[in-house]
C-alpha cells in the first residue's frame, strides 16, 4: 500500500482520538486538503473565516473536552494570524496541534519573495509551543509524525507545531500500512515526595488547597482530600468547577485571601500559585506543596517546601492513601466557612450590575452548562464568585488575558460539546475581534449564546485613564454596530436585554431557539472589581 505524507499525518490525528479539523485552507496546503477529502468519514472539517478563528475553536474544543484538537492554516501571515490563539493555548496548557503549510522545500530560508514567506517560521513556532518540527521529505514522515504526536499527548499538555512544505504534502510514503508508534509518557511518581507531602498535610492545623487547570481531571480525589483535611479549597479562573461551589469547603477568592493570612500548609494542584505567592506573600511559617506535571513549575518562586513532579491523577490516589497514616481527627469547618463566605459576599455586593447579570446567567444556565468569559467587567467579577458546579464548565483565558478570544473559543467549546448549553460573556470591544465567526456559527448551526455588554468603550482601559490620569481618555472609545441587526444580518438570532430579568429571559429564549444567538446588553460604566481582585500582601 502506498500513502502520502498527508495521509500519515491524518493517521496520527486519528490515532490520538482527533476527529475534527478546524481550518482555513490555502494554496500551500492544497495537497493536504485533497487527501483529506478522501478521509471525510474519519474527520469533520470546520472552515472558519479567519485563521485566528480556526485556532481559537481548536483550543476551545480542547479545554472543554480535555482531548487533543487540531487546526490547519497556511504559512506566514496565516500562521501569524493564528499565533495569538497558540500563545493562549500554551499559557492554558492545552494540547493543540498547529498544522501549518510552508513554501516549497528548496526555497525555505532563501527569502526570494514567495507567497506567504517569512524568515524561519519554525523558529517562531518553537517559541509558542512545547515542541515544533517539520516534515521536509517523505522518508522522515513516519518518524516525525510519531514524534510530534507522542509529544502532544505526553507530559505537560501544551500545543505542538508541525510545518510541511507545499511540495511535500503529497509525496508518497511506502510501507505505511504498519500502525504508527505513538506513545504517551508521564513522569513517574516519587514516593518519597508523596510521603513528605502527606506528613506535612497530616500535621497541618490550617491547610489550604488551591487548584489550577491541572486539577480538572481529578475532581473526586481533590474533594476527598479537602474533606479528609477539612481544608478550604479555591480555584482562580482555570481551576473552577473541580470542586462544586456548593460544597461547604469551597471558598471564593476574597475568602481565600483572608484564609491565606493564617494558613500553615498550602497544597497547589496543577497551578502556578502565581497570584498568591507573588501577590499575597510567603513567609517561614507557610509551607508550600506543589503537585504539577511540569517540573519547571514546582519551585518557580523559590518557596516550595515539597514538589511532586507528577500528573495529579497519578499522585493524588497515592497521597490520599499515605495521608491516612499522618492525618488527625479534625473539626468540621462548614459553619466557620459559611460565615466567612457571607462576609466575603458582603464585600463583593457593591459590584452591580455585574452581580445581577451573573445571577441571571446562573439561573438560566443548566447545572452542567458552560460559562466562557472574555475580558469584560462581568467576566472579571465571575472569576471571584460565579457558582460553578462541574469540571470544565468555567472557561477563562487565564494569565495570557487574551482580549477578544471569547467568541471563537466559545464557538469551539459549543461545537465540541453539543449536548451542553454554552454562554459567552464579552464586551463590545472584545466581541468584535472574531465577529466574522458568527458566519461560521450560522453555517454549521452551532447554537452558542453570546452576551455582548456594550458600553461603547474599552471599559477597563477607559476607567484607568479616568482614575489615574485625571480623565485624560484617549483611544478607548468605540463606535459600535447595532448588535441585534448585526446578528440578524448573519442569520443568527439577535436579542436585546436591558436588565437582569430581561437577560435571563433572553438567554432562555436563545437556548430554546437552539441556534446561534447574540444578546446585546447596553450598559454604562460599572464599578471596578480590581480592588477585590488585586488583594494586598498579607505575608512577608
Amino acid at each position: 500500500m502506498t500513502n502520502n505524507v498527508s495521509s500519515i499525518i491524518l493517521d496520527g490525528m486519528k490515532a490520538v482520538g482527533m476527529n475534527t479539523l478546524y481550518c482555513l485552507p490555502g494554496v500551500q496546503n492544497d495537497d493536504f486538503f485533497n487527501t483529506l477529502y478522501d478521509r471525510m468519514d474519519d474527520f469533520e472539517v470546520i472552515n472558519t473565516r479567519h485563521e485566528q478563528g480556526a485556532a481559537y475553536m481548536a483550543m476551545g474544543a480542547a479545554i472543554a473536552t480535555g482531548k487533543p484538537q487540531a487546526y490547519s492554516v497556511v504559512p506566514g501571515p496565516g500562521m501569524l494570524n493564528a499565533s495569538g490563539a497558540l500563545v493562549t493555548a500554551f499559557g492554558l496548557s492545552q494540547p493543540v496541534l498547529a498544522l501549518h503549510g510552508q513554501i516549497r522545500n528548496n526555497l525555505i530560508g532563501k527569502m526570494t519573495g514567495q507567497l506567504h514567506e517569512v524568515p524561519d517560521q519554525l523558529a517562531i513556532l518553537n517559541q509558542i509551543t512545547k515542541h515544533s518540527a517539520g516534515i521536509y521529505d517523505n522518508e522522515q514522515a513516519v518518524e516525525t509524525t510519531e514524534a510530534i504526536f507522542s509529544e502532544l499527548i505526553s507530559g505537560m499538555p501544551r500545543p505542538v507545531g508541525l510545518e510541511v512544505p507545499m511540495d511535500v504534502w503529497g509525496a508518497p510514503v511506502d510501507g505505511s500500512e504498519l500502525p504508527l508508534n505513538i506513545t504517551r509518557s508521564v513522569p513517574e511518581v516519587n514516593l518519597a515526595d508523596i510521603e513528605a507531602a502527606a506528613k506535612l498535610l497530616g500535621e497541618a492545623k490550617n491547610p489550604l488547597i488551591v487548584l489550577g487547570f491541572g486539577a480538572q481531571h481529578v475532581s473526586a480525589e481533590v474533594t476527598q482530600l479537602a474533606e479528609m483535611l477539612q481544608a478550604p479549597v479555591n480555584a482562580w479562573r482555570t481551576g473552577r468547577g473541580v470542586v462544586d461551589a456548593r460544597h461547604p469547603l469551597y471558598v471564593n477568592w476574597v475568602s481565600l485571601h483572608e484564609l491565606w493570612k493564617t494558613a500553615d500548609v498550602v497544597v497547589g494542584i496543577g497551578t502556578r500559585l502565581q497570584s498568591q505567592q507573588m501577590g499575597w506573600g510567603v513567609d517561614e511559617n507557610l509551607k508550600i506543596i506543589q503537585i504539577n506535571i511540569d517540573e519547571e513549575e514546582l519551585n518557580r518562586h523559590g518557596t516550595t517546601t515539597v514538589g511532586v513532579h507528577a500528573d495529579s491523577a497519578d499522585a493524588l490516589p497515592i497521597l490520599l492513601e499515605k495521608l491516612t497514616a499522618y492525618n488527625h481527627e479534625r473539626e468540621n469547618r462548614a459553619e466557620e466557612l459559611a460565615a466567612l463566605q457571607a462576609q466575603s459576599n458582603e464585600k463583593l455586593a457593591y459590584l452591580e450590575p455585574q452581580n445581577g447579570f451573573l445571577r441571571a446567567i446562573r439561573e438560566a444556565l443548566p447545572e452542567d452548562g458552560i460559562f466562557v468569559e472574555d475580558l469584560t467587567q462581568t467576566g472579571f467579577v465571575g472569576r471571584m464568585h460565579f457558582p460553578v458546579y462541574h469540571p470544565r464548565t468555567y472557561i477563562s483565558s487565564g494569565y495570557p488575558g487574551t482580549l477578544g478570544w471569547g467568541y471563537a473559543t466559545a464557538l469551539g467549546v459549543q461545537h465540541a460539546m453539543p449536548d451542553h448549553k454554552v454562554v459567552l460573556v464579552s464586551g463590545d470591544g472584545g466581541f468584535m475581534y472574531t465577529v466574522a465567526e458568527v458566519s461560521t456559527a450560522v453555517k454549521y448551526n452551532i447554537p452558542l449564546v453570546a452576551i455582548v455588554f456594550a458600553d461603547g468603550a474599552y471599559g477597563n482601559v477607559k476607567r484607568i485613564q479616568q482614575e489615574r490620569y485625571n480623565n485624560r481618555t484617549i483611544a478607548s472609545d468605540l463606535h459600535n454596530p447595532d448588535f441585534v441587526k448585526l446578528a440578524e444580518s448573519f442569520g443568527a438570532l439577535g436579542l436585546r436585554a436591558t436588565n437582569e430579568a430581561e437577560l435571563k429571559e433572553k438567554i432562555e429564549e436563545g437556548f430554546a431557539a437552539n441556534r446561534p444567538t447574540i444578546i446585546e446588553v447596553p450598559v454604562g460604566e460599572m464599578p471596578s472589581p480590581w480592588p477585590m481582585i488585586m488583594q494586598p500582601k498579607v505575608r512577608q
